[in-house]
């Protein structure tokens, strides 16, 4: 078999110790599993389980993906290498060594690298791209993955992960790429330079731009009393600063979740979007009197939280619910100062939530819906700035990304931090929760509802169950979901919308391996595979009148789905 030929390659080659004891003890099974292919480069980058293979991240997967963007940069021209590339890494094993690498592949070609010496967030590096001018960026990061894993995420120009056009001319480069074992590294590091404060700055200094009522938070910042954990990752250190510079004091960091640590020794999964994440930073909370809780992913661009309730039991908020109250809150400071703009827009993502989409156009701002992936959300901005068709007020992804201000072109949960502990303040100024304003957002526009169910299909076969699955749906289409009529289905892979009575019209967004269902009553359901994990995915949105109802909506229509899938 194939993979045997590349088992043996590796088998004959001078490893770390490290690596070549991952070799030795790998069964039959585990073999196939790490040499079956390469590890797959898309426009979300590379992610997989750390170790020794092809189909694994590890110092020669890294090696081999930098030079073969090192080879596209070089197509580019003088100015490109000059121009150079920033890297940044997060908390997870083996980063610093990937990152330096990754510089050093860079640096034989010639090319400028910008490297931080620590760890710092993904938001940080896209705004380095930006601040610096440079040609590309490189985040080591597996983002809230467990800790078996880590990855390596692109960025262009513009500060948002690389755009398909350009990934294709990579992964171009990267099939030519045959030998991994003796790809050249420059260790003199002599096109190198590293970064750190004066970029630390620079962001910071943007960061205090995200703040919308100084005079609340210089009033209120300190009364807040709130519990941030940065789940052993780069948070700790930025997240603390801008909390300081905005002025909220009275918080209380999880001292253990403060670790730097890719062990993520207190949590099974480093995500905030997962309950369990937030549990020791709860318990703070519960001891303190803590009015709150927020935590970050390790290399914070996502950002989740809890409040508390009246009874003082703590709610964990959905990514849906958090962006509904933050719009809430940003648009009517600007109705109430005069300066929300006439073609004001919200950029969110097909399978998100319409809550904050309804919250948005009851101040006359539009929501444009793009594919899933805060690339999309990055391109719309630019969008934007060249036609000047929209303005910018904030994008979203139910999956706990926010991104407020555009100095950064990805999700960027370090402003989403201060604008949470800002709105916060906010309505325990008013002597109410922001639980309280959640529910006032509820009454108001109805009760919504969403739910992720995420199948893993691991090993070989995986791809081909989930396309199968997949296929399925879209070429016997239901006609009911849960019971309710399916009136129109989207299947981005065709740029297609077809109705109940027929009509065909063209969707606007790229083609994408997404399908999409819209119900009689306004609910609705997609169907898609993860672009870094072996997952496939399925998302329900439901309003109703209260909540109750909602759930039981969610409810008959999970059991309806996921007999497709037996």
């Amino acid at each position: 078999m194939i993979y045997q030929e590349q088992l043996a390659k590796w088998e004959a080659a001078t490893l770390p110790e490290y690596l070549a004891k991952d070799l030795a003890h790998y069964t039959p099974e585990q073999q196939e599993d790490a040499f079956y292919q390469n590890l797959s480069f898309g426009t979300a980058g590379m992610r997989g389980v750390l170790g020794a293979g092809t189909n694994r991240m590890n110092i020669y997967t890294v090696r081999q993906v930098t030079e073969a963007l090192a080879r596209y940069i070089d197509d580019q021209g003088n100015a490109a290498k000059t121009s150079g590339v920033a890297i940044s890494f997060d908390s997870r094993h083996f980063s610093p060594e990937f990152a330096s690498d990754a510089a050093q592949v860079l640096s034989a070609h010639g090319i400028k690298a910008y490297l931080f010496s620590s760890l710092r967030p993904t938001p940080e590096l896209s705004f380095a791209v930006r601040e610096l001018g440079t040609f590309a960026g490189i985040m080591i990061t597996a983002s809230h993955n467990p800790k078996e894993y880590n990855g390596y995420k692109v960025y262009g120009a513009d500060g948002g992960q690389m755009v398909p056009e350009a990934v294709d001319a990579v992964v171009s480069k990267l099939e030519n790429i045959q030998d991994v074992f003796n790809i050249a590294l420059d260790e003199s590091n002599a096109y190198v330079q590293v970064i750190d404060s004066e970029i630390d700055d620079k962001y910071l200094a943007n960061v205090a731009t995200v703040t919308v009522n100084p005079e609340l938070v210089a009033k209120e910042g300190a009364s807040l009393k709130f519990v941030y954990s940065p789940l052993h990752g780069t948070g700790q250190y930025i997240g603390e600063k801008a909390l300081q510079q905005a002025g909220f004091t009275n918080y209380t960091i999880v001292k253990e979740q403060a670790v730097i640590d890719g062990d993520f020794p207190t949590v099974k999964k480093p995500n905030p979007e997962d309950a369990a994440a937030l549990a020791m930073a709860i318990d703070y909370a519960k001891r303190e009197g803590a009015d709150a809780v927020v935590a970050t992913d390790p290399d914070a661009d996502r950002m989740g939280a809890a409040v508390k309730l009246a009874d003082g039991t703590f709610q964990v908020l959905t990514g849906n619910q958090i962006a509904a109250v933050l719009v809430n809150y940003l648009l009517t400071a600007k109705k109430e100062t005069n300066t929300l703009p006439e073609n004001g827009a919200i950029v969110t993502s097909i399978v998100s939530s319409r809550f904050a989409s309804k919250v948005a156009e009851s101040f006359g701002v539009i929501t444009e819906d793009v594919l899933t992936g805060f690339k999309y959300i990055a391109a719309t901005i630019d969008k934007y700035e060249a036609t000047k068709e929209q303005t910018f007020l904030f994008g979203f992804e139910e999956s706990f990304g926010y991104l407020v201000k555009p100095f950064a072109h990805d999700k960027d949960a370090i402003q989403a931090l201060v604008l949470f502990a800002e709105v916060a303040a906010y309505y325990k100024s008013q002597g109410k929760t922001f639980a309280d304003g959640l529910e006032e957002l509820f009454e108001k526009f109805g009760y919504f509802e969403e739910k992720t169910i995420s199948l893993d299909f691991p090993g070989i076969h995986g791809n081909d169950e989930m396309g199968a699955i997949i296929s399925q749906f879209r070429d016997k289409q239901p006609d009911t979901i849960g019971g309710l009529k399916v009136i129109r289905a989207q299947d981005f892979s065709k740029s297609i919308e077809t109705t109940v009575n027929g009509k065909i019209t063209t969707l606007p967004q790229p083609k994408a391996n997404v399908l999409k269902y819209w119900l009689e009553d306004g609910s609705w359901v997609a169907i898609r595979p993860s672009g870094t994990e072996p997952k496939l995915k399925f998302y329900i949105g439901v309003e109703s009148d209260s909540q109750v109802a909602s759930q039981s909506k969610i409810d008959v229509m999970t059991k309806d789905l996921m007999s497709y899938t037996k």
